[in-house]
């Protein structure tokens, strides 16, 4: 029996987290680790590139068109070498907590039987900022132990992941999620390295990896595919290969300890991001 990873990937919106997690989570999977990635965001654009464009029904609206009698190959689909995948989906716009399809669909995972002993992994890619309880839910729920934040050296995406840090610590005081490491998604800000290794030390935490620009993951995208399905010896394959091994690997899990707005504003200036 495979000892279950479970990991919810956070960050702020448009940060690149699905990105981020399918090309992660293929990495994993062409390395024959079993993944299962249940997409958290009402888009419903976590799972698109393993399964090849295909956008798949979420649990919601399968719930809402067959009723309760729904069967787990109604909402799991086999995606690129074997990944099972999921989207929770969402209310219909203007109608409801988003945050309730995670909870339904991890629910009904659970109940058809999805968490198989062969899953390594468990991935949630999840929406945005922990301001909703919804959102939380991966990890309030103890569903999600090890918590990654997407980020960059951009000022909002900093501020958002203190914030996520914020929501991290709120629940390891009392349960058992712990913060992985920070994932920097490069855009090129002057220092970005150097700010984000600062960054993840401060929280008391690591930069699990620096992965950088590159248009071929723009290009692999248009393709409907990750990077490591659409050109496996691009050199953007291979940044993606050391993410998922320093995941794999990964030892250092620690309850973060977020900043004040004033300490990451000086550790912003200090990098030259608020000259």
């Amino acid at each position: 029996m495979a000892k279950l990873r479970q990991i919810a990937i956070y960050g702020k919106g448009g940060i690149g987290k699905s990105t981020t997690t399918q090309n992660t989570v293929a990495a994993l999977a062409e390395n024959g680790k079993k993944v299962m990635v249940v997409g958290c965001d009402p888009k419903a654009d976590s799972t698109r590139l393993l399964l090849n464009g295909v956008v798949q029904k979420t649990v919601l609206d399968t719930l809402r068109d067959e009723g309760e009698d729904v069967e787990l190959d109604d909402i799991l689909k086999p995606g690129f070498r074997g990944t099972r995948c999921v989207e929770s989906g969402g209310p219909e716009p203007g109608v409801g907590c988003a945050g309730r399809g995670i909870i339904t669909s991890i629910n009904m995972l659970e109940t058809l039987g999805a968490y198989t002993d062969d899953l390594n992994y468990v991935f949630y890619d999840v929406l945005g900022d922990v301001v909703c309880g919804g959102f939380a839910m991966p990890i309030r729920e103890g569903k999600a132990q090890e918590i990654y934040i997407v980020a960059s050296g951009e000022m909002m995406a900093l501020y958002a992941a203190n914030n996520i840090a914020k929501g991290i610590k709120k629940f390891a005081d009392s349960g058992t999620v712990r913060l992985g490491g920070i994932i920097c998604n490069s855009r090129k800000v002057d220092n970005e390295l150097e700010l984000l290794k600062a960054f993840a030390s401060e929280l008391g935490s690591q930069l699990i990896h620096f992965v950088p620009r590159d248009n071929m993951v723009q290009k692999a995208e248009i393709n409907k595919k990750t990077v490591i399905d659409f050109n496996p010896t691009e050199p953007q394959a291979e940044e993606y290969r050391t993410l998922a091994r320093n995941i794999d690997a990964n030892q250092m899990f620690v309850i973060p300890k977020p900043m004040t707005q004033d300490r990451l504003e000086e550790l912003m200036m200090a990098y030259g991001i608020l000259d």
